[in-house]
Parts: structure tokens; C-alpha cells; sequence
């Protein structure tokens, strides 16, 4: 309550009525997996380029992340985060020069495949009476190979013809190791301004470079990793067993677990299929971060070269039922992005690609599927209407080829054996309302809780309900058919209230997918009329 102690004019805001709800982004997609290189943290992309800048453009046969974050994109997805892992024992290429550290920004034999150096800025300092001009500062100058090559020459930054040519080149001028300049090293080359390095400089033994003077070479010791399980992607432990304790070291799961990376709504291990009990173990952790999250939804991939013999595999409930999961199967044909060969890539990613452009052209409540897959040019293995009646009531959702209508995903069930929850639309659907509700709901902690914050409640939330019935994701002719908002005293007893919980029942009635469309024709016959 204001206090008016003097006389005059008073102008006081107040709010009343309900807030708007925001509704959360449903389309943003996390990817883990092997890279040829790159940071382990966490890095948020918004482009396919993005990913080989920073993660580069082999494509190992045994690591189908690049291949998944590129059918991601071609599907029409927006916005993923990387999580890169490697198994135990991989190392980070160093060079020490001159008390300049030059690291390359992820472990793997890659980074011995960088070059760098350090010499004099361009810029020179301009002294009053003096012809003899120094440098201000540093440069530092990076090159990357993506191929092993041998004896690479340093004036490839300076000479065109030289050959081989690297792959990616990075220029950092006017550096300096002042802690006052403007220009100050720590200020211009922070951790994740470069796609291949990160600097430490030593500022009191670090030489400045004097003109001519060249301090760097390749970077050594690096090495790759032995075959990542389920430890690494959960993120939680290091290579001796450790709980990391450190929030910024946590990797994989556990650092998608952070309030920073809310925004994912979709998760997803390329390649990861359940053909042994490692790739299972992995993917039940994805379903149990998951499921544990709530507002999160487990992509999985069928394992390679599984048929209808295979019943372990194409069986995916025998391991695990879950409403937050989806299991896609076969896996398809795709050019290769370097080369153009026909190559055998998991559908997994594709589908994410898919749920991220049914989402923004018409609406998390639509279902994924009858879309077709973009840059699948065959399937590994033919299906047809006969085995997809087995695989559908499992819970595997199919890629068919159509004829005349192209390859599609032709499947939206969830991996739950509970009917209420059997199609990905309605999971993700209650997925989108209780994130929203949850993000926007906050400010009613700690408020009066009294018939105006009920009313204010109820009409927030019925005005967002609303909106989304009137667009289509809720069945109902009428309000009243669609949903229900319920808070008072019908929800709460005085014992609820005395210990501070304020009780809203929320009832919705969701659209379900047309997934069995019946034509029933009979004859007609003409009858006399009397």
C-alpha cells in the first residue's frame, strides 16, 4: 500500500485481468553424436553451414550426426543445439610458442591438422620524431587442413598458388597483451570466437613479436577417443568415474539439463539404433532425460539392417514404452553430401526435420507424417501395407515409398503401450500447453491466494485454451466441448490453502490424427415414388 504523506497528484499503475501466455517454441532440436572435430560444450546452430564451420565435413561412417544435422535442415528444421561425444581417452591438440597456448577447441586427431602462428600486427605504433615504426600488438593466423597432408607451408596465408589449399583459415590482427588496450587478447579472442582454437596467453613471459618474427607450427598431441557409451552421453561422470562437478564441464545429457537450453523440445542420437545393449542403454537414457524433463520428446532410430526376421529390433516396446518417444524405421538412401554416393543414413533426424515443419506450417497438434522425406532416394528396405500392419501396433513408425507420391513418413505413434497417449501429435501437443502454461504461470508464486488471484488464474488460462481451440488443436464444436478450467473451491480444501498450494484443474480435449480414413460405398437403388 503506497503511502500519501503530502498533498498532490498521484499516477499509479496497477495491473488487473488475466496475462497473455507466450506459447514455447516446440521445433528446436538437440542432436549427440561423433563429429571429425569440434567443441564437446554445447553450441547452438541455426544452419547446416554453421555445423561444418564449426564441426567440419568428413563423414566418418561410423558417425551419422553431420549426416543427421543436414537432413535435419533439408526437412525443414530451424534451430538445433551439438552436443559432440567422444568416448574416453580423447585429447585436445596443443601448441606452446613463446607463451602463446594455442588448443584446439575439441579432442580428436583433427586438431593436428591445424596450423598456427603468431606475428607482428599490421598496425603499427606511430612515434613522434621516429621513422622506425614497431607493431602495436600481435596476429594470429590459423589454417586447417581436413585431409592429413605433409609438410604444409606457412605462406599458404599469403600465397594463392600454393597447394594444397586448406580447408578453413581464421585471421585475428592487432592483438594485444596489455590488460588495458582496447584490443586486449582475452577481449577479442574469447572461448567459441573461434571455430578451431582457443587461446591462453601468458601476458608476463608472452614475447611480442618483433617484424619478421614467426612463432608457431602444427598442433600436436591430440588424440581421438575409444567408442563413446552410455557414460558419455549422459554426460555426468569423467574418464576415471568422477562426478564432474563443475557445471560448465558437464557434457551431453547432463548439460541439456541446464535452465540455459529450455528451449529444446526434441531430442535425438543419429545413428544410435537398438541392434546391441549399448545403443539400448543409450537410448533409454535419452527417454529417461526425457521423461524426466517433461517438456522434451525422444526421437529414436531403428538399428541398421533390421527386418521383419529381427524381432528384438523392430520390437521396440520389448525395451521400452514410453508416451515421450517415437521409433522411426527403415533407414533410407541420401546422396552424399561430399560426393554424391548413394549412402545409408538413419531416419531418426529426418523426422525431427519433419516435426519442426509440421510445427510452423500448421501447428504442434498436427501430425508428423504423410510429409515427404527430403533427400531420400531409396529405402533400405521396401514396405508395404501388409508388414506395416505388424510394425504399426508396435509402435514403429514406417518410411514408405508411394508411387507417384514419393518416399514419406507414413507413421505417428509414440512407443506407449497406453492408448490415451499412442500418437506423437498428442504427446507433443500436452507437451506445448504445460510448457506454456508453466513458463507464463510464474509470477502467481507468492501472490494472495484468494478469489481474485483465482479469477485472474482461470482467465489467463482460458483465454490461452481458447486461442489454441480456435486455431485447431482442440476438438470441440463449442468451448465448453474443448476444455475446462477449474480453481476454488472445487479444487482446493482449507487445508490446501493453509499450506500454500493453489489447485487448477485443467481439462482438454485434443485432436487426434485421421490415421484410418474408411470409405463405406454401398449400391443405391431407385425406388418408385407413391
Amino acid at each position: 500500500m503506497p503511502e500519501y504523506l503530502a498533498p498532490g497528484v498521484f499516477i499509479e499503475e496497477i495491473e488487473r485481468g488475466p496475462k497473455p501466455i507466450e506459447g514455447v517454441a516446440t521445433s528446436t532440436a538437440a542432436f549427440l553424436g561423433g563429429t571429425e572435430r569440434g567443441p564437446l560444450q554445447l553450441r547452438f546452430i541455426t544452419s547446416y553451414s554453421d555445423f561444418l564451420r564449426l564441426y567440419g565435413d568428413v563423414f566418418a561412417d561410423d558417425k551419422y550426426l553431420p549426416f543427421g544435422v543436414k537432413a535435419f535442415f533439408d526437412n525443414g528444421g530451424r534451430r538445433c543445439y551439438i552436443a559432440r561425444i567422444e568416448g574416453p581417452g580423447a585429447v585436445a591438440s596443443v601448441l606452446d610458442t613463446d607463451g602463446y597456448t594455442i588448443t584446439a577447441n575439441g579432442p580428436g586427431t583433427a586438431g593436428e591438422r591445424i596450423y598456427a602462428r603468431v606475428i607482428a600486427s599490421t598496425t603499427e605504433k606511430v612515434k613522434v620524431g621516429e621513422t622506425d615504426l614497431s607493431p602495436i600488438g600481435f596476429r594470429l593466423q590459423i589454417a586447417y587442413w581436413s585431409r592429413d597432408v605433409a609438410n604444409v607451408p606457412f605462406d599458404a596465408f599469403a600465397d594463392d598458388e600454393t597447394l594444397p589449399r586448406p580447408a578453413m583459415t581464421e585471421d585475428f590482427d592487432d592483438l594485444s597483451i596489455d590488460p588495458e588496450s582496447p584490443n586486449y587478447w582475452k577481449r577479442q579472442v574469447v572461448e567459441g570466437t573461434s571455430a578451431l582454437i582457443n587461446l591462453e596467453v601468458d601476458d608476463a613471459a608472452a614475447t611480442q613479436p618483433a617484424t619478421g618474427d614467426v612463432f608457431g607450427g602444427a598442433l600436436t598431441g591430440g588424440a581421438d577417443g575409444g567408442t563413446a557409451t552410455v557414460v558419455e552421453f549422459e554426460g555426468e561422470r569423467d574418464d576415471l568415474g568422477n562426478v564432474i562437478e563443475d557445471p560448465n564441464a558437464l557434457r551431453g545429457l547432463a548439460a541439456l539439463k541446464l535452465d540455459a537450453y529450455r528451449d529444446v523440445a526434441i531430442v535425438h542420437a543419429p545413428g544410435i539404433g537398438n541392434g546391441d545393449d549399448d545403443s539400448r542403454a543409450i537410448q533409454a537414457a535419452i527417454v529417461n532425460h526425457c521423461e524426466r524433463n517433461r517438456f522434451r520428446f525422444a526421437v529414436l532410430d531403428a538399428a541398421e539392417k533390421s527386418n521383419l526376421s529381427a524381432s528384438p529390433q523392430l520390437n521396440p516396446r520389448n525395451q521400452i514404452d514410453s508416451k515421450y518417444a517415437a521409433f522411426y524405421y527403415p533407414w533410407y538412401y541420401t546422396p552424399h553430401p561430399r560426393t554424391g554416393v548413394k549412402t545409408l543414413v538413419p531416419p531418426g533426424a529426418a523426422s525431427c526435420g519433419i516435426y519442426a515443419l509440421t510445427d510452423n506450417t500448421r501447428g504442434v497438434w498436427k501430425a508428423p507424417a504423410n510429409v515427404p522425406v527430403a533427400g531420400a532416394i531409396d529405402l533400405e528396405f521396401d514396405i508395404n501395407t501388409a508388414r506395416q500392419e505388424l510394425l504399426n501396433p508396435r509402435g514403429v513408425n514406417c518410411i514408405r515409398r508411394f508411387p507417384g507420391r514419393g518416399i514419406r513418413m507414413w507413421g505417428a505413434r509414440t512407443l506407449s503401450s497406453d492408448p490415451l497417449w499412442k500418437y506423437v501429435s498428442v504427446r507433443r501437443l500436452f507437451i506445448f500447453l504445460e510448457a506454456s502454461i508453466y513458463n507464463s504461470t510464474q509470477w502467481v508464486v507468492f501472490e494472495p491466494n484468494d478469489q481474485r488471484l483465482w479469477a485472474r488464474v482461470q482467465q489467463t488460462i482460458t483465454l490461452f485454451l481458447r486461442t489454441q481451440w480456435r486455431e485447431g488443436a482442440l476438438f470441440g464444436a463449442k468451448e465448453e466441448e474443448a476444455f475446462s478450467v477449474s480453481v476454488g473451491p472445487a479444487t482446493m480444501t482449507q487445508d490446501d490453502i493453509l499450506n500454500g498450494r493453489l489447485i487448477v484443474e485443467i481439462g482438454i480435449s485434443p485432436v487426434r490424427p485421421a490415421e484410418f480414413v474408411i470409405f463405406r460405398i454401398f449400391q443405391k437403388t431407385s425406388e418408385a415414388k407413391s
